[in-house]
């Protein structure tokens, strides 16, 4: 299907990305396993809190789309010497927005998160934990930066080796704080926040060493962008940072939806997301591959060959990611009982986690050619389309679907699949028209 030189020049990109991302998911999925030792209530108070830290983030992150599409494009077009350029901007952007907003999120979160769920006990539980994590705020916005720079000219394995070691850490102090080994304070819930901003943080020391020995000769920390750079990188990440916020807000809006219907079928969501993203994460690896591959041939001035990217990516990212959603279609149990222990909170799991799997070869191609209009700097598009499915199709007719009609876990995960279905459909036909071609970076 993809040609041999091809298919390897993908894999050399892609598959470092997706290394750090399985080992980023594997070890979320250690976090929700200790977490769930503490009871259901503490599973869907860490599960909403994670949601409500991911919206908080989102905007942030979308820094990310704007030094990749830059750094790719001045890789392509010979320019090696100021690729690192756009990283810096990046940095500084996020340390002066990370700090205004993770300050300003930090003291109001008590007022605002219980309004995601009706269950006091929740919101005791997920303000504390929510909290912690957003004391990391500005690292998360650093990390993106620099995990869309080595994307973009073709360092991924740079990013692979930060998660590992970060992943890592996030297990090790998570465990230490929520059990109270090694003589620490037994935190429970709250020391999972703990643990994951701290290791937040240990990445993005890292990134930094990293950037230093492998960056400098791109100008890295040698001067901040020219104005022209600054406005080009500001128009495309504001538009992904705005996506990723609606995103996420939307996701949390689902979380809360979920809430709605019961504790059970939250604490099973929270459980099925982290599987779902054992699928997901390899697929979001392929489209950065692509993303990074499409900026570099659209640097060269080869939208025919930024096209045959996209396509060899996403055939390629398909097989793969069928392959490892199969076990969760077949034998859903196997993946479900080390996590949920009440026999009706499994029940409720078992059938969302097969209609998940069915979903992922169509899922993975519409993330593949999001990303990679992302690539392009066609963020516009991506922020009309992501935000109008989510929040005009979606949200409502989950709503409907979960608290009027009342037919439960099964019919949310059923709308969820076909709004993912549809949101596919419509990135394949923005991709065939060509537009993202036209975008000047």
């Amino acid at each position: 299907m993809v040609a041999k030189d091809r298919r390897q020049r993908i894999l050399v990109i892609a598959l470092p990305i997706i290394g750090g991302m399985v080992s980023q998911n594997i070890l979320n999925l250690v976090d929700t396993l200790m977490v769930s030792q503490l009871g259901d209530t503490a599973l869907a108070a860490v599960g909403l809190g994670s949601f409500a830290n991911f919206m908080c983030t989102a905007f942030i992150t979308g820094l990310s789309a704007g030094v990749q599409a830059i750094s790719a494009r001045r890789v392509g077009e010979g320019r090696t010497d100021e690729q690192a350029v756009p990283l810096n901007g990046g940095l500084l952007l996020a340390g002066t927005l990370g700090l205004v907003m993770s300050v300003a999120l930090f003291l109001s979160a008590g007022s605002w998160f219980p309004l995601l769920s009706n269950d006091s006990a929740l919101s005791a539980t997920g303000v504390p934990y929510l909290q912690a994590r957003l004391t990391a705020m500005v690292a998360i916005g650093m990390n993106f930066s620099f995990r869309g720079y080595f994307n973009g000219v073709g360092q991924s394995r740079l990013y692979m080796r930060t998660l590992v070691i970060m992943h890592v850490t996030n297990v090790v102090a998570s465990y230490v704080l929520i059990f109270g080994a090694f003589g620490a304070p037994e935190l429970g819930a709250l020391g999972a926040g703990i643990g994951s901003a701290f290791a937040t943080w240990v990445g993005t020391a890292t990134y930094i060493a990293l950037g230093v020995r492998h960056a400098r000769s791109g100008g890295f920390l040698r001067g901040l962008p020219d104005l022209p750079t600054m406005r080009s990188m500001t128009k495309l990440s504001l538009p992904a940072g705005l996506q990723q916020l609606f995103f996420a807000a939307g996701m949390t809006a689902f979380f809360a939806i979920i809430a709605r219907v019961g504790t059970r079928e939250l604490a099973a969501s929270n459980v099925l997301l982290n599987l779902l993203l054992v699928a997901l994460l390899p697929a979001m690896g392929f489209g950065m591959a692509s993303a990074s591959l499409v900026g570099q041939a659209l640097g060269r001035n080869d939208e025919a060959d930024a096209r045959r990217w996209a396509s060899d990516v996403s055939k390629l990212a398909m097989v793969c990611i069928s392959v490892i959603a199969l076990p969760a279609l077949l034998v859903p149990d196997l993946l479900l009982l080390p996590f949920l222990r009440d026999p009706i909170t499994l029940e409720l799991a078992r059938w969302p986690l097969r209609l998940i799997a069915l979903g992922m070869p169509i899922d993975t191609l519409g993330l593949v050619l999001m990303l990679s209009m992302q690539g392009a700097g066609d963020t516009r598009t991506v922020l009309y389309v992501s935000v109008g499915l989510q929040w005009v199709l979606l949200l409502p007719a989950v709503y409907l679907v979960g608290n009027v009609l009342l037919y439960g876990l099964v019919g949310i995960w059923v709308t969820q699949l076909v709004y993912r279905s549809l949101q596919a459909g419509v990135f394949t036909l923005f991709w065939r028209r060509g537009r993202w071609a036209q975008v000047h970076v």
